[in-house]
């Protein structure tokens, strides 16, 4: 009786199981051969016939690029043609097909292979050989499949291809060229009656169409399209299209009531089934997630998504991982797209191809627009064959709602035969550009000087949206010049913003040379973030100049009302939707270890539309003047911070009369000689030059102090207008004061040495022309025994005078590290370099710190000179002399291919008039100097 129960049991689950599937339809089944990324890989049998670990079988992950598991050869794409690899690699994978899959459609689906592709099932071909290394691609395998049991799968890989344009196209390049089947590799089992794919076009009016391509329909008799939200409840009524016998097109519209849009700032998704029915019931479905937006190109005008004008805040992005290369996955590509919105951006173009699948599912679900593109660097594909991987391309990509528009290739890798496929095969009819170029009332060109053109560029009537531009090779570009660009950008009504270049460093690790990293010199050290996402300093200056909260700036003086004036650089989001909050904090002496005090806030957001302008009120306790900075801080909607400002309440001079204890017991001794002056002072011993007023050496009960030789002004001369030196007293401090001549740029030095020990010194000087790149004082440290610093500044990365923006008032902490940006393993932030905004600094050495005061505002810590890389093209600003320098101004750093004047005005040299030597009208300075050797 219980066996009969059961097998009765099981009769009528599978009955109701039957029932089901005839309503639901069946799915498409996917079955993964490789893993799905470099996450999860799985081991197939693999043959090199060339280069390392060749002529041997062995294993491999799947999917990678053989170069980063030991096989074959690296190679650059702009390495010379003879010097390139031609190894090829043969893969076998043996695998089982379950035997309810017979009378099914089966596919084999390679999402990407480098580059020319061979593939046989159980020994024989499945079709053409397939070239080209960015796109999806599948071949029909039902007939070759056996059901029940063992397959073998083999493919023969040439990373070279046979096809000469594709090389020309692919593997001529600015970026590195690898081999292998390097995405996933899967089966997809349908009903022999299947929808083979969809295409799906949703406007932000709510119209809804879709093109449906099918097969092998006999009995199917019509197509449904019902729309869910992504919680699964149902929107709207479904819509429905008839199809006769042998129909391979189908078409379904209709129209949904105030959908919730897509944007980048409000990514709203939906999915929608389609149902492939007959008599008997649903056959095959298929689930498609997609977004209602609508984009237009109006030429003279402007791009509209949604019919609101956009601006791109963009960056360049190659499909990348320096362990992996090529091959990567979703993990990483939501990491990218984070820091992308963390930096406030809201678009990406896929340079150089179209990228991983799950990079384009990350940009629709966070919310970036997208330019994907077919690839061809400098080089174009013949037309058969570009004709194809459009249609590749354009199928596998065209339901993203974050892909905004279609690029033809790369700085004139353009194939005017294929323009045509991009206009007939989109249905949603996305613009298509020519990036570089000036094409279809768009002028995208590249790496443009500042406010470039008479009738043409900004100056023009073409739509302008660079996109490549602030190149960023090594320290220079990207934040360096950018808030320049971007204001014009801004303010200019046929500018639709534009794309930096480039995201990040491509250092590959090298198998072969024991995992150092390899950028091929200047080629690649180009990023925003290093190799790992190192973010380097131009991070936080992109962060802050693309934030689409903008805070006016603003002086903190005692009249301060809470006030601030905001404007809204969204593109959807009034500000109401923002939230805000204030900080106000004290900070700690150099010598201090105690918590600093702090207080915090809330500011009621205001009612602000994107591109006016409103005032934030911040409720400040009555004693707020205590404080010594004020932080600001704007949300999203969805409590991502936006940046935080910071505005000093306390300035400089007001903190070191605070912190610098002058006072002491006894007055300073002096003894001289003929040339030279020694005084003691609590402990202190010091050597002053009395042939030009410079410091000579400086010692304590605990050894000798190498800080030495200066001030020397920037330039390099050591008070060439010196006339004598002389000494006296007033009260217990003593009085070191030098005297220029009339016309000199030097106008004071006077070393004031307190009976405490402190010792101030005070000067004035001019440049020694008009325009200059800095101006400043220096002294001499050996940098062999720095340590690291301590200091009271902006922070906590180095600044140029065209990248001042991004940096915040606080207590910094910086170990020594010798990094040369974008090269080998970096440790950032970068060490040497130009601070602003120094209050005082703790130089931390091996034998004892020297703590260092600054009374006057606006000066610039330099610390020591960087070492310059190889070929720094406009990327290595000078430095001034000696090591330690006090500045009042600083240079502005390039790109790879413009000077710094041409970025900006902020790239220009410095320009200060001498009022003919007039004292009242030089540069003040003034520094306290703790020698004590105190913690």
């Amino acid at each position: 009786m219980l066996t009969r129960l059961k097998i009765a049991q099981f009769i009528t689950a599978c009955t109701l199981l039957l029932s089901v599937v005839n309503v639901l339809g069946q799915k498409t089944q996917r079955v993964y051969l490789s893993g799905t990324g470099s996450d999860h890989t799985v081991k197939w049998d693999f043959f090199c016939t060339a280069g390392r670990n060749s002529g041997k079988w062995t294993t491999i992950p799947v999917p990678s690029n053989w170069e980063l598991q030991g096989f074959g050869k690296y190679n650059y794409g702009l390495d010379k043609d003879s010097l390139k690899g031609r190894e090829e690699g043969l893969y076998k994978y043996n695998f089982k097909v379950q035997a309810s899959w017979k009378g099914n459609s089966i596919q084999i689906v390679f999402e990407g292979s480098m580059t020319d592709t061979e593939v046989k099932i159980n020994g024989q071909s499945v079709g053409a050989i397939h070239q080209g290394s960015f796109y999806c691609f599948k071949y029909d395998i039902t007939p070759l499949l056996k059901y029940g049991g063992d397959n073998l799968l083999e493919v023969r890989v040439a990373k070279y291809s046979a096809n000469k344009s594709v090389n020309d196209a692919e593997r001529k390049g600015d970026f590195w060229v690898f081999g292998g089947i390097y995405r996933p590799v899967y089966l997809e089992a349908a009903p022999a009656q299947h929808i083979r794919s969809v295409a799906v076009d949703a406007k932000a009016d709510g119209q809804f169409k879709a093109n449906l391509k099918l097969a092998g329909t006999s009995t199917a008799s019509k197509v449904t399209a019902q729309i869910y939200t992504l919680t699964g409840q149902k929107v709207g009524a479904p819509f429905t299209g008839s199809i006769a016998k042998g129909d391979t097109v189908a078409r379904i519209q209709g129209k949904v009531v105030n959908p919730k849009l897509w944007t980048p700032e409000m990514p709203n998704l939906y999915n929608v089934v389609f149902t492939l029915s007959g008599k008997a019931g649903a056959i095959h479905t298929v689930t498609q997630r997609f977004g209602f937006r609508t984009i237009e190109l109006r030429e003279r005008d402007g791009i509209y998504v949604n019919n609101v004008k956009i601006k791109f805040k963009g960056v360049n992005h190659h499909s990348f991982w320096p362990t992996t290369g090529r091959t990567t996955n979703k993990t990483l590509s939501i990491e990218d797209v984070k820091l992308m919105k963390d930096m406030n951006m809201n678009a990406v173009r896929m340079s150089h191809y179209p990228p991983d699948d799950h990079f384009l599912d990350v940009c629709d679900s966070l919310g970036l627009f997208v330019l994907d593109e077919l690839c061809g660097w400098h080089n174009k594909y013949d037309t058969p064959t570009g004709s194809k991987l459009v249609h590749e391309m354009i199928e596998h990509d065209v339901n993203h709602p974050s892909i905004v528009m279609w690029d033809n290739g790369n700085e004139g890798g353009f194939n005017f035969e294929l323009d045509h496929w991009f206009d007939e095969l989109d249905i949603q009819k996305r613009p298509l550009i020519h990036p570089w170029a000036v094409f279809r009332g768009t002028d995208t060109q590249h790496y443009i000087n500042y406010d470039y053109g008479a009738g043409t560029h900004l100056h023009g009537h073409d739509i302008v949206f660079p996109t490549e531009f602030l190149h960023g090779l090594y320290d220079g570009g990207h934040g360096a010049g950018l808030d320049d660009y971007w204001e014009q950008m801004y303010r200019t009504p046929l500018s639709a913003g534009g794309f930096l270049w480039v995201f990040a460093d491509e250092a590959v690790v090298r198998t072969d040379r024991n995992g150092e990293l390899d950028a091929d010199g200047d080629h690649g050290p180009d990023g925003i973030v290093g190799p790992y996402h190192e973010k380097e300093g131009s991070y936080y200056t992109i962060k802050e100049v693309w934030s689409p909260v903008y805070l006016a700036p603003k002086e903190i003086t005692p009249a301060f009302d809470g006030k601030l004036t905001v404007q809204n650089r969204f593109i959807y989001t009034n500000l109401k939707q923002c939230s805000f909050t204030w900080k106000l904090a004290s900070f700690d002496g150099p010598h201090l270890t105690g918590s600093k005090r702090a207080i915090t806030g809330g500011i009621n957001a205001p009612e602000v539309a994107p591109g006016h302008y409103g005032e934030l009120s911040l409720k400040l306790p009555t004693n707020w003047k205590t404080y010594d900075v004020l932080y600001v801080t704007a949300f999203d909607p969805a409590r991502h911070e936006l940046f935080t400002w910071s505005m000093p309440i306390t300035l400089p001079a007001k903190m070191a009369a605070k912190l610098v204890d002058k006072s002491g017991a006894a007055k300073p001794e002096i003894s001289e000689t003929d040339s030279i002056y020694r005084v003691k002072a609590n402990g202190v011993q010091l050597e002053f030059s009395r042939n030009n007023g410079v410091l000579m050496q400086v010692k304590n009960g605990k050894g000798n102090i190498p800080f030495n030789n200066g001030p020397v002004l920037s330039q390099g001369q050591a008070q060439a207008g010196f006339q004598s030196l002389s000494h006296r007293y007033e009260g217990n401090n003593l009085i070191i004061e030098a005297q220029f001549g009339k016309k000199t740029i030097e106008k004071e030095l006077k070393w004031t040495i307190h009976s405490s020990g402190i010792v101030q010194l005070d000067v004035k000087y001019f440049p020694t022309d008009y325009e200059f790149d800095y101006m400043g004082v220096n002294f001499s440290f050996p940098e062999s025994q720095v340590k690291g610093i301590t200091y009271l500044g902006s922070g906590p990365y180095r600044v140029w005078k065209n990248r001042l923006k991004g940096t915040s008032l606080g207590v910094w902490n910086k170990p020594y590290n010798n990094t040369i940006t974008g090269q080998g393993n970096v440790i950032y932030p970068e060490f040497k370099g130009y601070y602003s905004n120094l209050y005082w600094v703790k130089l931390q050495n091996t034998s004892q710190p020297v703590t260092i005061y600054c009374a006057s505002e606006d000066v610039y810590l330099r610390l020591f000179t960087p070492a310059n890389p190889k070929n720094v093209y406009n990327t290595a600003p000078p430095f001034p002399v000696g090591d330690i320098s006090f500045m009042h101004a600083i240079p502005a750093i390039g790109t790879k291919s413009q000077k710094a004047e041409n970025t900006g005005p902020a790239g220009i040299k410095n320009r200060y008039y001498d009022y003919s030597r007039d004292p009242e009208y030089a540069k003040p300075l003034t520094l306290y100097f703790d020698f004590s050797g105190n913690e």
